[in-house]
């Protein structure tokens, strides 16, 4: 089987599982770090090299402040979650703001945890203007364009997964998805099943992978 090298993640579905539960919206959030440690084991299980998780995005940081600050500190709690794994760990996001949490400013560059091994991103605050604002029209020279945009520490995206059954990427690293293959779970996030993520690399076994090519 074709493992892709580097598979992205968005957990889209944890205020409609809580609604579906009877509980405040809010509620969603925390129950979606056990699945991202179970998807980061399964990632090392099959040999990918790198997983980048979408955490929050600056939009999002506009729903109501309970909200916010539920999936603020879900991030966090992951993020330290994933920190006690074997693994490089990177935070990619507008640091900057008052949205971003300190707690993980110290992971805004890439830090090995354990043995290393794996590399794993977290984006929190992110923004895909934000990311790629300071490139300018004039500049035509891709690797030009690679040292100015804020995330050029990720790599190309091979697969990226979705959960919630939204078709849409939502600004999810425009730059490296730009030849991402994309498989949509319709199951929310808090649903995490082990059947998704190998569901998911069998079909990209299954794709005509040309990079335009």
């Amino acid at each position: 089987m074709r493992v892709p090298n580097h598979i992205g993640i968005i957990p889209d579905g944890n205020r409609r599982w809580a609604h579906g539960q009877g509980m405040t919206k809010d509620k969603g959030y925390n129950l979606g770090i056990d699945p991202g440690l179970e998807a980061f084991k399964l990632c090392k299980e099959q040999g990918v090299k790198e997983v980048t998780y979408y955490g929050f995005t600056t939009d999002n940081t506009k729903r109501p402040a309970k909200q916010r600050q539920a999936f603020t500190q879900a991030c966090i709690d992951a993020v330290h979650v994933l920190a006690s794994q074997d693994a490089e760990l990177l935070v990619v996001g507008n640091s900057e703001s008052r949205m971003f949490p300190k707690e993980l400013l110290h992971f805004t560059s890439r830090r090995k945890f354990g043995k290393g091994g794996i590399r794993v991103n977290f984006l929190v605050n992110y923004g895909w203007e934000w990311d790629i604002q300071d490139i300018s029209n004039h500049t035509h020279n891709r690797k030009e364009i690679n040292e100015q945009i804020k995330s050029r520490d990720i790599s190309r995206i091979d697969l990226i997964i979705r959960w919630g059954g939204r078709r849409r990427l939502s600004g999810f690293l425009p730059i490296q998805s730009v030849y991402s293959d994309f498989y949509v779970i319709e199951d929310y996030w808090p649903s995490f099943k082990k059947e998704h993520f190998y569901d998911a690399l069998k079909w990209y076994n299954e794709q005509d992978i040309t990079l335009g090519g």
